[in-house]
């Protein structure tokens, strides 16, 4: 197993989910096959998605072993004094005995990676932590990560999407064997109106979700599309069953605008 295997293929993203909605979104997720569960701390809804996980748990629809459980530290929490507190609260809100894989969420604010990196490496060796990854880092950047973690980086998680690209970051992936994980995969619903997206979703009779998805899963990434209803939840999974042709793959790759949704 190389560890770009140990992160499902489509994963649930979170951001946003909230209350009692947001706890059965989660759960509903699990029940039809997800199993890559995504949050971060900065979402203020680890909790919410600790409940979901357990009430899945409870009626039997997976065994905690068959999920991975991901969450971010913000960069608030990234000073030796919080960040282990920190990370103790993103576990107990999960109601997780370890978190699966934990990010470091932005390369900001208090980021030193020769200090902050020991930290995630302490959590790991301590058992809070089984991997580590790293979000919206740049390939210098990922390439310093990599000589102050004494762990491997098992993810990397991006915005991606056909506005914006970053071949660059894929074939770093590739070479050091992690996985990419791309977040905001419909562009924000913007690929509901791009024309390249919308064509080959008609030729082929389905969504430009399921293409733009498909497009990411060509690419070798991994996705976490944010959904709520039970009918956008199973579409967004069985997108990863759908293959493009290179000539698909690559009308998609002319688009010539970008579009960054996140940026700094």
């Amino acid at each position: 197993m190389t560890f770009s295997d140990v992160v499902p293929p489509v994963g649930l993203g979170t951001m946003g989910l909230a209350g009692g909605s947001g706890r059965e979104t989660v759960a509903t997720a699990l029940e039809l096959g997800y199993r890559h569960l995504d949050t971060a701390q900065i979402y203020e809804n680890e909790a919410v998605v600790g409940d979901g996980l357990r009430d899945a748990l409870d009626r039997g629809v997976v065994d905690r072993d068959e999920v991975l459980v991901a969450t971010k530290v913000w960069v608030d929490e990234l000073r030796a004094e919080r960040f282990r507190e920190s990370v103790e609260t993103s576990r107990e809100k999960l109601g997780v005995d370890t978190i699966d894989l934990l990010y470091l969420h932005r390369p900001r604010g208090p980021y030193r990676p020769e200090t902050t990196l020991p930290l995630f490496d302490g959590v790991r060796d301590d058992g809070l932590v089984d991997h580590v990854g790293v979000s919206n880092f740049t390939v210098d950047q990922l390439e310093v990560a990599r000589r102050h973690l004494a762990a491997p980086l098992v993810a990397h998680q991006t915005e991606y999407h056909p506005l914006f690209r970053r071949p660059a970051l894929l074939d770093d992936a590739r070479e050091h064997d992690y996985a990419v994980v791309g977040y905001s995969p419909l562009a924000g619903g913007r690929v509901f109106d791009l024309d390249p997206v919308v064509a080959i979703a008609e030729a082929r009779d389905v969504s430009p979700a399921a293409v733009s998805i498909a497009w990411l899963r060509a690419k070798g990434l991994a996705v976490v599309p944010k959904a709520s209803s039970r009918e956008h939840l199973r579409a967004n999974l069985a997108a990863a069953d759908l293959t493009l042709d290179e000539r698909e793959v690559a009308r998609i790759d002319a688009i010539e605008v970008e579009e960054e949704l996140y940026p700094e």
